[in-house]
């Protein structure tokens, strides 16, 4: 199916363009992943329900879509200059990634006693990883700092209009994909992928709905959406590390949120987990944290959308193979027991 002719309205307008652009830029570069029906949670949840598989895209998660965009956006004299980030894991991987492409080596700075394995996956996609502080703020305003002195490009995770239409190109696959869609549900940590998606499908769907899903743990964009402004809220420990941490002054995502997303919901780190188990028994998925998020909140949600066609993003499936033991050991456990008293 072609690319639908779109309506922009609101202040996201100018984001729709921009995601068709990177539409256009990034196709040979990406994996269109792949929308695939769930028997099991559309009878769970009473509506037709379709799984963005996301976690199959190349560094397996979404990330790579705005890095991907940002990076093929550069000039040759940025390219020179080289390439910066601050990660946790996951844009870290997308950038490498992406920077790989066009012949760089990223620098990219995460936080003292970052995970092993994502590190290494780091390094895996051509990035040098770099070691700064005691906290992912410590690494980014690091990095920021290399970057005003050194000229090298900094490449934030959501705080950018290339990055945030790189991340729009989800909501132009899932439209090509199921053009009735009614409703997505999408993990929030920055605001990037959420307001990239909402922008191009209520342009071509001006009525589907658009949820929010956090963390209660880790609700910081929501705090600030409420508030209507950038404000500090406190975090506690979350599964969902790759939608954790601040938000940055002066984020444009806040504005695009407020205006973009229908629907909040927040869930529980036992609802999580449990999503993630259920993506693992039934749909033979082993996907992170976030992901889990966006299918708790349409488990808890359910009653608002029976009947709709829903889209769950699973957003990716990078969880560092200890923490990957500590959460589905015992459910794989549990159901070993079930299956020999059968």
């Amino acid at each position: 199916m072609a690319v639908a002719q779109t309506n922009p309205s609101g202040s996201s307008s100018h984001l729709v363009r921009a995601v068709l652009q990177a539409e256009k830029l990034i196709r040979p570069h990406i994996r269109e992943t792949p929308l695939e029906p769930s028997a099991y949670l559309s009878d769970a949840a009473n509506c037709e329900v379709y799984l963005k598989l996301e976690h199959l895209q190349h560094t397996g998660s979404f990330k790579l879509r705005g890095a991907m965009n940002k990076v093929f956006s550069l000039s040759p004299e940025q390219l020179k200059a080289g390439i910066v980030a601050a990660s946790t894991g996951n844009h870290g991987m997308a950038v490498s990634y992406a920077a790989q492409k066009r012949g760089l080596t990223p620098t990219i700075y995460m936080k003292g006693g970052a995970s092993p394995d994502k590190v290494a996956l780091i390094k895996s996609f051509g990035g040098k990883a770099e070691f700064y502080g005691d906290n992912p703020v410590d690494a980014e305003n690091h990095a920021r700092e290399i970057s005003r002195q050194t000229g090298q490009v900094f490449i934030s995770p959501y705080n950018d209009p290339q990055v945030i239409a790189g991340q729009g190109t989800l909501g132009v696959e899932i439209y090509r994909q199921l053009d009735s869609v009614d409703v997505v549900f999408v993990a929030v940590g920055g605001g990037g992928l959420i307001s990239g998606m909402a922008s191009y499908l209520k342009s071509v769907k001006p009525g589907v709905k658009v949820v929010g899903c956090w963390p209660e743990n880790s609700r910081v964009m929501y705090e600030c959406i409420k508030a209507g402004r950038v404000i500090d809220f406190p975090e506690q420990p979350t599964i969902s590390d790759s939608t954790a941490g601040g938000v940055e002054d002066g984020a444009i995502t806040v504005d695009l949120c407020r205006e973009l997303i229908d629907d909040f919901v927040l869930v529980s780190e036992r609802e999580i987990v449990d999503a993630m188990h259920l993506i693992l028994r039934h749909e033979r998925w082993m996907v992170e944290g976030a992901a889990g998020v966006a299918v708790a909140a349409l488990l808890k949600r359910k009653s608002a959308y029976s009947g709709k066609k829903v889209v769950p993003l699973l957003c990716g499936r990078n969880i560092p193979f200890e923490k990957m033991k500590a959460v589905f050991e015992p459910a794989i456990h549990h159901q070993s027991q079930e299956g020999a008293r059968g």
